[in-house]
């Protein structure tokens, strides 16, 4: 494992006149095993759809879920339609037992759906977080990412997937300490994506993380201890960092736009980013609104 502290170097790149006297906060580099953006290893280097932008209504993931509920219902059911007979043999109620069980569990799911989806809709949490969005909507993400794969929609169903998990996680209206809150950005940061971060985490005092490896985000939480984290990632890496990691501890995820293909020169909403660490920190300097 690589640790590098560094203030002022290449990688940090001079900020424009107008910041020149914010502060800016401290970048550490780790390095440590599995290579982020792996997901993108079959891209063909053409331009991606729409210039790297994937953003996607809410409601293009919440028909991905049900398919996918209902896909997986009807291929346990069509496996427990070949296999009965058999296992009717062991006993009659075997089979029954397990349509039974079959059928309560696609109940739990689709009902489960729909207060995910009332929770969302209605601007309230229906659920309490371990419940709903740091509970099984992390498997549900990770499930009908699967399904939107065999469409060729992964990207714009984990878009809305995360859009949704954001929109959950913020309304808990969490606080947390400057010392407690931790920034994890990945290396592909155009230099005007950077220095924007690092111009934000400068005024609320909180330390900025450059993920070049996928274990990083488990040690460094292990490490540090924070109480809360705001991620920045591309909607695939993102997707693994939340599964991983969100249902031990409050994140916010940010994902990307990639103009250039994946990891590079990716741009984010800086806006966005400082609303979230603004509305986490809690003692928050008063501030010029960050542009995009």
């Amino acid at each position: 494992m690589k640790l590098r502290f560094p203030m002022a170097a290449p990688q940090t790149a001079t900020p424009p006149p107008s910041s020149a006297s914010a502060p800016r906060a401290q970048l550490i580099h780790i390095e440590v095993d599995r290579r982020l953006g792996h997901e993108w290893d079959e891209w063909n280097g053409r331009p991606l759809p729409r210039g790297g932008d994937f953003s996607a209504a809410p409601g293009l993931f919440f028909r991905f879920a049900a398919l996918t509920i209902a896909t997986a219902t009807g291929a346990v059911a069509l496996l427990l339609y070949l296999i009965g007979p058999r296992l009717g043999t062991l006993s009659p109620l075997v089979p029954r037992i397990l349509w039974l069980l079959l059928a309560l569990f696609a109940a739990l799911q689709w009902l489960y759906l729909g207060v995910l989806a009332a929770s969302f809709y209605t601007g309230r949490n229906l659920l309490p977080e371990r419940v709903l969005e740091r509970g099984p909507y992390l498997q549900l993400m990770n499930y009908t990412s699967l399904v939107a794969r065999g469409f060729g929609k992964r990207d714009w169903v984990e878009h809305a997937a995360i859009d949704i998990y954001n929109t959950l996680a913020e309304r808990r209206g969490r606080r947390v300490g400057k010392g407690e809150l931790l920034v994890l950005i990945p290396r592909c940061l155009s230099k005007q994506a950077l220095d924007g971060v690092l111009e934000i985490a400068g005024r609320y005092e909180v330390p900025v993380f450059v993920a070049t490896r996928g274990q990083l985000a488990r040690r460094v939480i292990r490490e540090r201890r924070p109480r809360a984290v705001v991620a920045v990632a591309c909607e695939r890496d993102m997707m693994t960092g939340l599964r991983d990691v969100a249902g031990k501890l409050p994140v916010l995820g940010l994902t990307m736009q990639l103009p250039n293909g994946p990891c590079r020169d990716a741009s984010i909403d800086l806006g966005q980013m400082e609303r979230w660490v603004q509305g986490l920190v809690a003692e928050a300097p008063a501030r010029e609104h960050t542009k995009r």
